[in-house]
């Protein structure tokens, strides 16, 4: 026999009252509330190194904005993400739902940390649901490995286009101009 599941609507998601004592963020992963655990120590000292260096670039460039979790970027009715760290062009810049103080639409650059509890998730459905709807640069950073994957949207797929190693530099595709010394980024 099969059980159904009814699906949450972002509308739904967005109106769920989650109590004062609970510290942990949730995100809407194809209508099913996903629970996210708490950064940790590493992962936010990675998330900090990046947030500085895109500010920094969004601040000489006058190129965008750099945003970060926790954030809803709804993609759809049933995808509300939290990512790490992401961009969006000032092009772009009407994705920024002043009302409703939300991103409704594709981020230009998505930034995701992996962990344990969400690396099956940054790897799998939301890359696939990213990509899907066209964010045009994804990275993977790994904190064990040291490295970042920088994916890019080509010809309506995804194509790995680097991995990046401790002491390289990458390069940005989707950000002109844009490069970033990954030494920097997982230095303690």
């Amino acid at each position: 026999m099969e059980v159904l599941i009814k699906k949450l609507t972002y509308q739904e998601f967005r109106q769920m009252d989650f109590g004062d004592d609970d510290s942990a963020w949730y995100e809407l992963i194809n209508g099913e509330l996903v629970k996210k655990q708490s950064p940790t120590l590493r992962h936010q000292i990675i998330s900090a190194n990046i947030e500085f260096a895109l500010r920094i670039f969004a601040n000489q460039t006058n190129s965008g904005r750099m945003l970060h979790a926790p954030m809803d970027v709804v993609l759809d009715d049933g995808n509300a993400y939290h990512p790490d760290v992401f961009f969006v062009k000032k092009e772009r810049s009407f994705i920024l739902e002043n009302a409703e103080e939300v991103v409704m639409g594709a981020p230009d650059l998505v930034v995701e940390i992996l962990s344990k509890s969400t690396g099956i998730y940054d790897r799998g459905i939301k890359k696939d649901i990213y990509e899907r709807y066209g964010v045009r640069e994804y990275w993977l950073v790994d904190p064990r490995t040291s490295t970042i994957e920088l994916y890019t949207y080509t010809e309506q797929r995804y194509k790995l286009v680097a991995l990046y190693e401790a002491n390289e530099r990458l390069k940005s595709l989707a950000l002109e101009g844009f490069e970033l010394e990954l030494a920097e980024v997982f230095k303690d």
